[in-house]
């Protein structure tokens, strides 16, 4: 079966590979600190089926506690190196849903039935905001089964990006955020498309972009939270336009091209 993806919101997604099902920095709340929700229904219970879920940093956005007390009890976590430590309430899962928690550095490499997942580095700052010290760097991963599907978490571009994500087939990439700025770390619409250049992918996309939004904040930059899909689309066109480029609505499903 061909490599299926699923984009719930924000930058969580199933990838379906070789009968393994594997689900991407859960985030399934209407409302996080200061985020809203503005678009997308909530992900249903199918959401947090999975084989094996990936959290690529330690940011709140991505390791989202309630949302990861909604998966089942005894579900495998993938965690960057020292997140347990980090983040308290990750030891609190484990002892009372049974979290079976892995944690890894980049170019560590996990068997997941007939999947392999390989971490990859991240330019981005990964400790847990506000204060948490740079114990847990930020990371990427690579599902390796009848595609290659490279989730990027957060990250900036980075000189050997290339060289250290590897050859992929499909690639997850977040081209905006959740305020009208994006900080140090992050890409937007168009450096997302620069990557597709380095990356080289027969398919992309684009995550992290109109989900959430700062509450008071509609009026501010509105077009940060509603363009950078359809951007990314734009921009992927002219510099890379071998790519095919799949830009969903929530909670749709795609197959992109199955590996090369």
């Amino acid at each position: 079966m061909p490599v299926e993806v699923t984009w719930w919101g924000h930058a969580t997604c199933t990838i379906e590979d070789s009968g393994v099902r594997v689900l991407t920095d859960p985030l399934f709340v209407r409302r996080m600190a200061h985020l809203r929700r503005r678009r997308g229904e909530l992900p249903g219970p199918e959401a947090t089926v999975a084989d094996v879920v990936l959290v690529s940093h330690l940011h709140s956005d991505h390791l989202h506690l309630p949302s990861l007390a909604r998966l089942a009890p005894g579900s495998r976590l993938i965690v960057p190196l020292g997140a347990v430590r980090s983040v308290p309430g990750l030891r609190m899962l484990r002892s009372v849903r049974g979290l079976r928690i892995t944690e890894v550095a980049a170019g560590d490499e996990v068997r997941v039935g007939e999947v392999r997942v390989r971490a990859v580095p991240a330019m981005h700052d990964g400790r847990r905001l506000p204060m948490g010290p740079h114990r847990s760097p930020a990371l990427g991963f690579v599902v390796e089964g009848e595609a290659r599907t490279y989730f990027a978490g957060d990250t900036g571009l980075f000189d050997d990006m290339a060289e250290a994500v590897g050859p992929v087939d499909v690639a997850l990439l977040p081209v905006g955020g959740w305020g009208p700025y994006l900080g140090h770390g992050h890409l937007d619409a168009g450096r997302a498309a620069q990557a597709l250049t380095r990356l080289a992918p027969r398919s992309a996309v684009p995550v992290h972009y109109g989900t959430y939004w700062p509450i008071g904040m509609d009026g501010v930059r509105p077009h940060e939270f509603h363009s950078p899909g359809d951007e990314f689309v734009r921009k992927a066109a002219l510099l890379a336009p071998e790519v095919s480029v799949h830009r969903l609505s929530h909670g749709e499903q795609v197959r992109p091209e199955a590996a090369r």
